[in-house]
């Protein structure tokens, strides 16, 4: 099938649509964790309810959403189409953002961050499916390139944005605004052409019972998963918990956890742009992706080391250190290339979100170490685990760059 000339280019509607919309969802997810404070203290609620209790209950419903969400919009993605999830995401997702700005109870918050993350889940995954199945094959990784690096952004724009305007509340307005803009741009975008063909057919679509079928597609899973540990151990762990890893190492000067998600995310960004171009210009998803594992294992190593070390040393290790985990364009990217049509939205939309489901297990690891080791050591010691994982299942993941997508899973 020929692809249109409109198509064909990197800068096409869908590629802008994806990205802007992946830029919402990144600033939602992060803005949440910047005004988490803030909010729950004018609802009323004491420090040690926001530190524990109703603050990681929030977190955990959110983490919820995203995680059943990943399921139910991966399956409407391969059943009714790319762009249902696309329209339906967003929809949902920007309404929740609204209406976190008005609530007044904890209740309340609780409901609308699971329907957040419930609507935030679907659009990646149907961002990425699109675009790899509209551009060819020789262009694709430009396109989810330009995805990845202009989503993560966002999480820079909620730091600067909730520095700016100060009101939580107002903050969420914006992101529930911006969102609902977008729908008016996602009106001219186009179905994919490869979904399109496989619509009227007989052939099983959206079965997510099917990965767990068969011992080779489950592994090929499993392993586009576990590529995501390190991002997530990084920013998780390190990042989040980044005042209290300074001073353990008696880094000079306060150290904020804001600021420093604003740094890691700022390199982040940088790295996708680099690792998605990389990617092109080797010829290879695989091979960049051992490599930035590599350069994460390295600056985790530097990281873990800052004894002493200035403010603006901290700082600026945690940007390289957000770059070299900035392989999100090639994690979901090969997530994608690695099933057939009839398969690819439910994969690429729920192993980013499971990807971001293995926080809360890194995050027990990491607390039932320390039963026995520091706390430098207990970040060590996960470190090790969750690159190492990832290193095994890059080694032994399939090279997928310019690889036919117009095919279909034997359900």
């Amino acid at each position: 099938m020929k692809t249109d000339s409109r198509s064909a280019s990197i800068f096409n509607i869908a590629v802008i649509v994806a990205s802007l919309g992946y830029f919402v969802d990144i600033y939602d997810l992060l803005l949440f964790t910047i005004v988490r404070v803030p909010s729950l203290k004018e609802l009323g609620l004491p420090q040690n309810e926001i530190d524990a209790g109703a603050g990681l209950l929030l977190i955990n419903i959110q983490m919820l959403g995203l995680l059943i969400g990943g399921i139910v919009w991966g399956i409407i993605g391969d059943k009714k189409g790319r762009l249902s999830v696309l329209f339906g995401s967003i929809l949902i997702y920007s309404v929740a953002n609204i209406a976190n700005g008005f609530v007044h109870s904890i209740n309340g918050y609780v409901l609308w961050r699971f329907v957040a993350g419930f609507g935030l889940a679907g659009e990646l995954g149907a961002g990425i499916t699109l675009v790899s199945e509209i551009l060819p094959k020789e262009k694709r990784g430009y396109g989810t390139m330009i995805v990845a690096t202009v989503g993560v952004s966002g999480a820079v724009a909620a730091n600067l944005i909730a520095k700016l305007v100060g009101d939580w509340r107002i903050c969420y307005f914006i992101g529930g605004g911006l969102g609902l803009c977008l729908l008016i741009l996602r009106v001219s975008v186009m179905e994919s052409h490869m979904f399109n063909a496989v619509r009227t057919s007989t052939t099983a679509r959206g079965s997510f019972h099917a990965l767990f079928t068969s011992r080779e597609r489950f592994l090929k899973y499993l392993k586009c998963i576990l590529l995501g540990a390190p991002t997530w151990f990084v920013v998780g762990i390190l990042i989040a918990f980044s005042n209290k890893f300074a001073k353990e190492m008696n880094v000079m000067g306060a150290i904020s956890p804001g600021d420093a998600v604003a740094f890691c995310y700022a390199g982040l960004t940088l790295g996708d742009f680099s690792s998605g171009l990389i990617s092109q210009l080797w010829r290879s998803r695989r091979k960049v992706m051992l490599v930035f594992l590599l350069l994460t294992g390295a600056m985790v190593a530097v990281y873990l080391n800052m004894f002493g070390a200035a403010t603006w040393v901290f700082y600026t290790v945690c940007f390289i250190l957000g770059f070299s985990v900035g392989f999100w364009a090639i994690f979901v990217t090969i997530a994608a290339e690695s099933f057939g049509t009839n398969l690819r939205a439910t994969v690429a939309t729920t192993v980013p979100n499971f990807a971001r489901g293995m926080l809360p297990l890194i995050s027990l690891l990491f607390v039932q170490v320390q039963h026995y080791f520091t706390f430098l050591q207990s970040g060590a010691i996960v470190a090790v685990v969750c690159i190492g994982i990832a290193m095994i299942a890059a080694w032994n993941i399939e090279e997928t760059f310019g690889k036919d997508l117009n095919y279909l899973e034997e359900i």
